[in-house]
């Protein structure tokens, strides 16, 4: 992998990082490499800001600092450059920020020597449909939330994977899930644990009236159209829990695999195992 030029982004309002970040760009520099960065942290570089989306465009690596959320935005700002990511976790270890702060630069060597992983993590298209007009369009690198909003009563979602019929969820709303996404909010509504490079693609209901409507995983080429009956309340689509927008009666939520996935520099010092242990406490009494 060459690389001439290096994109920093930070998580907003996080002056403790100030240190790491001098010490990144002085890394770099003294190897050649030019730096790029984001208003949060180009003071520091000593570089004029540049926007997310113009560092994926004339970057060859992203560094994300911060945690998941973070490399989310990242990977948004990607959109479908393929440009790799170096996710290092600011506080504790992320599922997606597998690099620690005292790891970095260690994994950075590898990365320009060579030595390093790449996984390649699978998004999602999502695509919005009002009376027959696509009305808005999305990547995933997590999951597609359709649900009702705070107050509103529960709603039907009628399913289909590729034109055969599901079922129609009766609840609150409905997960759409990559492998990725499945140690986010499809976890914490009773959703399977998928690891990355598995190719499939997670159905989970949250809180559905009927008990024996469970988490569903479908092959990761399948087409999957969400429809959506309102009866009456307000409901959103939301993806990665940063963009979205409120869904009509009638409006079709179609979710297929994305020919562009994320390139996310893997940690060379733990495996995923490692990480579920370390998150959610594997083991311990």
């Amino acid at each position: 992998m060459g690389i001439r030029r290096v994109g920093v982004c930070l998580k907003p309002d996080q002056p403790q990082a100030e240190p790491v970040v001098r010490a990144l760009r002085a890394w770099l520099a003294e190897r050649g490499i030019d730096v790029a960065a984001d208003a949060q942290c180009a003071p520091w570089c000593g570089v004029e800001a540049s926007s997310p989306s113009a560092l994926a465009e004339g970057c060859d690596l992203l560094v994300s600092l911060g945690g998941d959320g973070t490399l989310l935005s990242v990977a948004r700002a990607v959109g479908t450059r393929a440009v790799p990511i170096l996710g290092v976790n600011l506080g504790t270890l992320g599922f997606l920020t597998e690099v620690s702060v005292d790891e970095m630069l260690d994994v950075l060597a590898g990365v320009l020597d060579g030595r390093a992983t790449l996984v390649s993590r699978m998004r999602l298209s999502v695509l919005v449909r009002r009376d027959g007009r696509e009305v808005a369009q999305y990547q995933a690198l997590n999951e597609a939330v359709v649900a009702k909003n705070a107050l509103s009563r529960m709603i039907d979602i009628e399913v289909a994977a590729d034109d055969l019929a599901v079922t129609t969820y009766h609840g609150d709303g409905l997960i759409v899930a990559t492998p990725t996404g499945s140690t986010a909010y499809s976890l914490s509504a009773g959703g399977p644990l998928v690891l990355p490079g598995t190719g499939v693609i997670v159905l989970t209901p949250i809180c559905p009236h009927s008990l024996a409507q469970r988490p569903l995983v479908l092959p990761q080429a399948s087409r999957v159209d969400a429809t959506v009956r309102t009866r009456g309340s307000d409901v959103s689509l939301t993806v990665d829990g940063q963009q979205g927008l409120a869904l009509e009666d009638g409006d079709r939520v179609t979710v297929t695999r994305s020919p562009h996935p994320v390139e996310v520099v893997a940690s060379p010092v733990r495996s995923r195992f490692d990480i579920l242990r370390t998150k959610l406490h594997w083991g311990e009494r």
